[in-house]
């Protein structure tokens, strides 16, 4: 490892949490460079929801690349541009009833939700921007002020300008409606919050903890952007592209936001993002926002082949089978060891056990150990994020949750040793 100490900043992060060196990877599984298998329940941060070299992918790359296909186009028309758009629009706006047209604004997904906001304030001639506790969003400026998580930020970055803080679903307690709290500082001119441009939402928050927000709450918050005329833009950058159980995370609300934030799994590996918004709100005047990067041809090649696999419902059929898995797996050791204090939460493919101070850490660690990735998220690592490939095999997938079990009665017996003073 001492080339990467010795060259790289110090900002890396992972490389610190998963001490290999990979060489190669297949669907649900990643190999050092001397061989040794790990499984793999990080998934790029939800980048590879459809795996590690996808065949499909893979084929269809190298047939491009053979026939010599533009590789970088910035916003120049493609015949990869033309096929990605094609599928996205017949495979999976027209079949739901969205109408969205489709912005590439960069390589990452911080890139498009700068654009969204952007584009929020030119529309509506308003600076301020709503964004939820606890809520992620990306690092960039922009996005950073509306971020949540206080390690991201400092004061010296600006970073808090023209963002304000609602509480998500379920952080002030059962029982207490923060819709309804919004609505008193919206209709109340000196609450000190500012009528805003739009929200931002993530209906799962990854980041956050693996916080769900409930149907009705996300029924209520578009209600009560129509009412105050606020663009609704959900944040589907993670838990998009299937990871719930259906393509958007927001299918399950009924609800059609304004604008939708896209990256990670639609590119299927590769560097790729998108905005997509009510044609309405499609008032850029030509080259007004640009990125070098917004054109990777490799990457609509890529999810052009994804997108298949939303011909049918079978992927979602198994998205909930094996979320099912995973959920019974958790529940069960939630009951097994009560030490540890754990909470379930999750749908579809993306679950969170959180754990008592200092655990989930500790988790993540043992797992490494035992040969499988699983990365911390939560405002103090507290939680346990479950992101494996939405195509793992059923076997792989029962062997991961065993491991996690292991690392869970492992850490429960190093604890009952260090209060009996046995080590």
């Amino acid at each position: 490892m001492r080339i990467f100490e010795e060259m790289e900043s110090e900002v890396r992060g992972y490389i610190r949490s998963f001490p290999a060196i990979f060489d190669r990877a297949e669907g649900a599984e990643l190999f050092d460079e001397n061989g040794k298998r790990y499984i793999d329940f990080f998934a790029g941060a939800g980048t590879l929801n459809y795996g590690h070299n996808n065949p499909l992918i893979t084929e269809a790359l190298i047939e491009y690349l053979q026939h010599k296909g533009i590789v970088h186009g910035l916003d120049k028309a493609t015949v990869a541009k033309k096929e990605f758009l094609t599928k996205f629009r017949d495979t999976i706006l027209r079949p739901r009833d969205l109408q969205y047209k489709v912005q590439f604004t960069g390589p990452t997904g911080t890139n498009s939700v700068e654009t969204a906001f952007k584009l929020a304030r030119m529309v509506k001639r308003r600076s301020n921007i709503i964004a939820f506790t606890n809520g992620y969003h990306g690092l960039t400026m922009g996005a950073l002020a509306a971020t949540g998580n206080y390690f991201y930020k400092d004061e010296s970055y600006g970073s808090r300008v023209n963002t304000a803080f609602m509480p998500y679903d379920g952080f002030l307690g059962e029982g207490v409606d923060s819709i309804d709290y919004m609505r008193q500082f919206l209709s109340d001119s000196s609450s000190g919050v500012d009528l805003p441009a739009a929200v931002v939402v993530e209906t799962v928050q990854g980041e956050g903890g693996i916080n769900v927000a409930g149907v009705q709450w996300l029924q209520d918050l578009a209600t009560l952007c129509r009412e105050f005329d606020i663009l609704l833009i959900i944040d589907d950058i993670q838990v998009g592209n299937g990871r719930t159980g259906t393509f958007f995370s927001f299918e399950r609300a009924g609800i059609h936001p304004d604008m939708v934030c896209l990256s990670k799994s639609i590119g299927g590996g590769l560097p790729m993002a998108l905005l997509l918004m009510r044609p309405e709100l499609d008032q850029w005047l030509p080259g007004e926002h640009t990125g070098t990067f917004r054109g990777n041809n490799l990457a609509f090649v890529a999810a052009t082949q994804t997108l298949t696999y939303w011909d049918n419902n079978d992927l979602a059929q198994a998205v909930e089978y094996k979320g099912n898995i995973m959920r019974d797996a958790l529940q069960q050791m939630a009951t097994d060891f009560p030490k540890l204090k754990p909470k379930v939460r999750g749908l579809g493919m993306v679950w969170g056990l959180e754990l008592a101070p200092g655990m989930a850490n500790e988790a993540s660690k043992e797992a490494f150990a035992r040969d499988l990735l699983i990365e911390t998220a939560g405002a103090d690592d507290q939680v346990l994020k479950f992101l494996p490939s939405l195509l793992i095999e059923e076997q792989i997938l029962r062997e991961g949750m065993e491991v996690i079990r292991e690392c869970l009665a492992t850490l429960v017996e190093n604890r009952q040793n260090l209060l009996t003073g046995e080590a």
